[in-house]
Formats: structure tokens, C-alpha cells, sequence
């Protein structure tokens, strides 16, 4: 579920970066129920990943310098058992066998 979350975290920093009204990042933080520096570090992935964030100290709010959108999707697929084979990390069981592939 920890993924989930960050997913759910990330479109609410979004949202609220878009419209500028994020506040100071201590309460930004408090908001989102992180600490600040795990927002700080939340942050500095999105910019990695081409976010133009920025702050303004007058606004006391974070805010995109361009025109940016986030699409994050998750697919979720029943594998079935000849497909399981083709996979190369993790545990398989395979006709009674435990494997570990490492």
C-alpha cells in the first residue's frame, strides 16, 4: 500500500503546487502529514523528473514556473503460470521446485 500512498501524495502536491496554494513548507509539510525534510526530498524527485518548481518567499506558496502536469498510472495483471517462467527476480515456485533467482 506504500506505493498507493506516495501516488496519492504526489497527485495532492501537484494539485496544490498548480494552484499556489501550498503555503510555507512547514506547513506544506504538516498538511500532507510528512515531516519537512521528506518533503524537501519529495521536491527534489520532481525536479529530477522535469518539475519546474519554485518558491516564492512573498507568497509563502510553491508554484510551477511553466506550464507541467503530472500522469502517473499503475497497470495490474494476473500473470499466468507459462508467464511466471519469463521472469527473472524474486521467488518462483515452479513444479514444486522453489527457486531464487538472485
Amino acid at each position: 500500500m506504500k506505493l498507493l500512498e506516495y501516488i496519492d501524495r504526489i497527485k495532492i502536491i501537484h494539485k496544490l503546487i498548480k494552484e499556489s496554494h501550498t503555503g510555507a513548507p512547514e506547513s506544506f509539510a504538516k498538511r500532507l502529514s510528512i515531516s519537512t525534510s521528506r518533503l524537501y526530498v519529495v521536491l527534489d524527485e520532481l525536479k529530477l523528473m522535469g518539475a519546474p518548481i519554485e518558491y516564492s518567499r512573498q507568497l509563502q506558496t510553491y508554484y510551477y514556473t511553466q506550464a507541467f502536469d503530472v500522469n502517473i498510472r499503475a497497470d495490474f495483471t494476473i500473470l499466468k503460470t507459462e508467464e511466471l517462467i519469463h521472469i527473472n527476480a524474486g521467488f518462483l515456485n515452479q513444479n514444486n521446485y522453489s527457486l531464487l533467482f538472485l
